[in-house]
């Protein structure tokens, strides 16, 4: 069953837990700034309305049964009232700028039970702190607008854990979040996304699906062992730029803080690339097929602009 969901329709828990009131907004003083943050409450509405609906679909009796602790259905609750403060807060950083914040979209998000719910949210949240710490790194020098956006992500952080734990997963699997250009972010939250009234000037990549394994995992302990097959479909039609004919393709995988790891494809099939699960991968990871091999020292940043074919794909490891 898939549970598909309109923002505006999930007003009454935001409006149940009001947004706390602050004294003064973090200033907005440059495009850049106003593109992350757009993209921040782009994610944070999706996030607002898949916490609601975890919240409204299962009840207590339904969240014990599976397997998880008393109170759980409710602390959804409180992240769902958690996401509606951060959205309400970003929009108004950006009213008060003088930009008008993009409206929610319908969303779809295939879960039906309390645990494919939880994984799935692992999912998804993951994307957010990747795209809050992705994002830091390019807002202004104003010191108050980039505290409030890590206290926002430090809060994401703490729902994640929460939700790890909730299904036996260990609430800190690495010792690094992994970052996400906003290009990446964007794409990843495609795949929920039924209709938008606004969508930001952000470029949607050709789609790259993880076959095998199957994501959300449905347990997340322990560790996928390095050298597991991970295999990816992709629809070479769909690529902006035809690579030569016979050229080697790549899979980078961007995981933690580490170098991005290229490891060359080998053939599953028809439109279908394997590779092993790199040493000291863990948590999540975010796969992209290039033609580059990693001699040419990209960093995220230039493979989100030059270097993907297709993708990101999610890698949920540990």
């Amino acid at each position: 069953m898939r549970f598909s969901l309109v923002a505006a329709g999930l007003l009454g828990l935001a409006i149940a837990h009001p947004v706390e009131k602050r004294q003064a907004l973090p200033p907005v003083d440059s495009m850049t700034d106003e593109s992350i943050l757009q993209l921040a409450l782009y994610l944070e509405h999706l996030e607002l309305v898949l916490y609601t609906s975890g919240y409204e679909n299962f009840t207590d009796a339904e969240y014990t049964a599976a397997g998880f602790p008393a109170g759980f259905r409710e602390n959804v609750g409180v992240i769902a009232s958690h996401e509606a403060t951060h959205a309400a807060t970003i929009s108004s950083i950006l009213e008060a700028a003088g930009y008008s914040p993009v409206p929610p979209c319908t969303y779809k998000f295939p879960y039906d039970s309390p645990t494919s719910f939880v994984d799935l949210a692992n999912m998804i949240t993951s994307v957010g702190i990747g795209a809050y710490l992705g994002g830091a790194q390019n807002l202004t020098d104003d010191p108050t607008l980039l505290t409030a956006a890590s206290s926002i992500l430090t809060v994401e952080a703490r729902h994640d854990s929460y939700l790890r734990a909730g299904v036996g997963g260990s609430p800190f699997p690495t010792a690094f979040d992994t970052a996400l250009t906003g290009v990446y972010a964007y794409n990843l939250a495609q795949m929920f996304i039924v209709s938008c009234p606004m969508q930001l000037p952000l470029t949607i990549l050709p789609k790259l699906t993880l076959k095998s394994p199957a994501m959300p995992p449905p347990n997340l302990q322990p560790p996928t062992p390095a050298g597991t097959p991970l295999q990816f479909t992709y629809d070479p039609s769909t690529f902006f730029v035809q690579p030569a004919a016979g050229a080697p393709l790549y899979i980078a995988l961007i995981n933690m803080v580490t170098n991005i790891t290229y490891t060359e494809v080998t053939s599953c099939g028809t439109n279908c690339a394997q590779i092993p699960v790199p040493a000291g991968a863990a948590g999540a990871a975010f796969a992209v097929l290039t033609t580059f091999s990693g001699a040419d020292n990209l960093n995220e940043n230039q493979l989100s602009a030059l270097g993907s074919l297709t993708g990101p794909a999610e890698v949920i490891l540990s």
